[in-house]
């Protein structure tokens, strides 16, 4: 790779460029599970998404809040893609979290070509819910496979 970009430069433009971003979490016991779901960044270390309660990946964040998280783009050729990957504790929003949250998702949705999401959409007895991952860490890959931390 020639690419000449700080890692903190190419991971902003891996997250702010994709819209999707796999999210690995694990039950009580370990079990993995990966979900890919569509996100809204807030900043370069919160992301946000709509999921139903009862996904798996959902009850898993609920007994086990740590996951991980991969953003990527699939469409490069081969021996020329990147990702982000980054460590984070996720959760269910609160009402009072959900309020300023959902206007953030809402937002890149609607630039993205869906319709307005509200609070309404996100609380009970809504089916779906709205979830935040908090990043730790986030680094991308060299092309020998070492980290290079990424600071956005």
């Amino acid at each position: 790779m020639s690419d000449e970009r700080s890692a903190e430069e190419r991971a902003r433009e891996m997250i702010d460029r994709n819209l999707y971003m796999v999210l690995g979490t694990a039950d009580r016991d370990g079990r993995p599970w990966a979900s890919p779901v569509y996100y809204a960044p807030s900043g370069y270390r919160e992301f946000l998404w709509i999921s139903d309660p009862d996904a798996r990946h959902s009850r898993n964040i609920a007994a086990r809040p740590e996951v991980g998280i991969v953003i990527f783009d699939s469409s490069v050729p081969i021996n020329t893609g990147q990702g982000v990957y980054m460590e984070a504790l996720a959760t269910e929003l609160a009402a009072e979290e959900a309020a300023e949250a959902i206007e953030t998702f809402s937002r890149r949705g609607v630039g993205h070509g869906a319709g307005r999401i509200t609070l309404e959409d996100v609380r009970e007895p809504a089916r779906h819910r709205l979830y935040r991952a908090r990043a730790s860490a986030l680094w991308i890959l060299d092309e020998r496979d070492n980290r290079l931390p990424a600071s956005p």
